[in-house]
């Protein structure tokens, strides 16, 4: 039998650290380029100011990763295998399955961090190395396909054959000349399940999203107010969103994660929406501590709740509404909660929302109420 090769003890290396999914690519520039260049021209971005401001740095690597010669690129499966049975009892939403458990960005962070000590154990020597996780200038899915990790589906994931798309992505940078993998050839063929089922339309075309419009979009990195006629689309979901992979053919018959920390903490598998609302500033960030929801922010996941509120149709959601429009110290929460009581409509969401009129100072408050109230 050959001895492996220093390549093939890095990846099983990497197996053996807990990585489901293992890749090398060559540090160069992307071959979509021209396509992500023509994705910020066009404004898909929306508020993600940052892939515009560091376009030159992921289009062209030697900009500041000069040093690197390979990327071994990483998945890690975080698939729990639990569904949205259970989402349609009481008054619940929706949360990613992403974000049920502990920060994925740290889990991978640590397990990235023993891989460069087993490089280094490898090679018989010290390796510069630089890891990334979802964060930097850095094209994470080209590096994936390109090192044989999986292929592009039509909805922009990354897709894997046993794996679907329930896998994070990492890479960890090396000033080491590696044995590159071959890319997946596509797999998705005709299949269109995943454009056709978006309910706010964010799909330009295959392969293309228009961010602005996707739900996981609106509901994490949409800063402030969401625009009204997407509203009634985003349903019960109050962070990320999960229908175009759900719909997926290569997501049905998938394997669980290996990994305890991605499983779902108490009451993140669609929770409760009311009492959500009662949460304050400090029991928001106690509730979420090492969650990735804490990147939403309390006004803008108050917000998303206030917004799945409104979309449930229940009336018993009215108190409660009420109560935030009347109090929340949050003008973005309140806006929001004017919306949600009147798509429920009713006689308590209308005074409610009179007895609001009269005394609310915030603009953008008033300018909901208005709304409503003309409707």
């Amino acid at each position: 039998m050959p001895t492996p090769t220093l390549t093939e003890r890095i990846k099983a290396r990497a197996l053996t650290i807990g990585f489901d999914l293992v890749g090398v690519s060559p540090v160069e520039a992307p071959t979509h380029s021209q396509a992500f260049a023509d994705w910020i021209q066009q404004g898909y971005q929306g508020e993600m100011a940052y892939l515009a401001r560091t376009a030159d740095q992921r289009l062209r690597p030697g900009l500041h990763l000069g040093w690197a010669r390979s990327a071994v690129a990483v998945g890690l499966n975080y698939n729990t295998l639990h569904t949205r049975s259970g989402a349609e009892e009481g008054i619940r939403g929706w949360i990613s399955g992403y974000a049920w458990g502990d920060d994925y960005h740290d889990v991978m962070r640590g397990m990235l961090d023993r891989l460069g000590t087993a490089v280094n154990e490898e090679a018989g020597r010290e390796v510069q190395a630089r890891a990334f996780v979802d964060a930097g200038p850095v094209t994470d899915r080209e590096i994936a396909a390109r090192a044989g990790i999986g292929w592009y589906g039509k909805n922009t994931n990354l897709l894997a054959f046993g794996m679907g798309s329930y896998f994070f992505l990492g890479e960890l940078f090396l000033g080491l000349p590696l044995d590159g993998d071959r890319p997946l050839p596509n797999n998705c063929g005709q299949c269109r399940l995943c454009l056709d089922a978006c309910p706010t339309n964010a799909f330009v075309g295959p392969y293309v999203l228009d961010a602005r419009r996707c739900i996981s979009y609106l509901t994490i990195e949409q800063k402030g107010i969401i625009p009204r006629d997407l509203r009634s689309s985003m349903g019960a979901h109050i962070l990320g969103c999960d229908i175009c992979q759900d719909v997926c053919p290569y997501n049905t018959k998938c394997r669980p994660t290996k990994e305890s920390a991605f499983q779902p903490r108490p009451g993140l598998h669609a929770p409760e929406l009311i009492p959500l609302l009662d949460l304050t500033e400090g029991q928001f960030k106690a509730k979420f501590r090492g969650s990735p929801i804490l990147r939403a922010k309390r006004r803008g996941f108050l917000r998303n709740v206030c917004v799945a509120l409104g979309n449930s149709r229940r009336p018993e959601a009215v108190p409660a509404l009420a109560r935030t429009l009347r109090e929340d110290p949050d003008a973005l929460v309140r806006a929001h909660a004017a919306w949600a009581l009147g798509r429920i409509g009713g006689d308590g969401a209308a005074a409610a929302l009179r007895e609001a009129h009269a005394r609310e100072a915030d603009a953008t408050v008033q300018a909901e109420i208005l709304v409503v109230l003309r409707a």
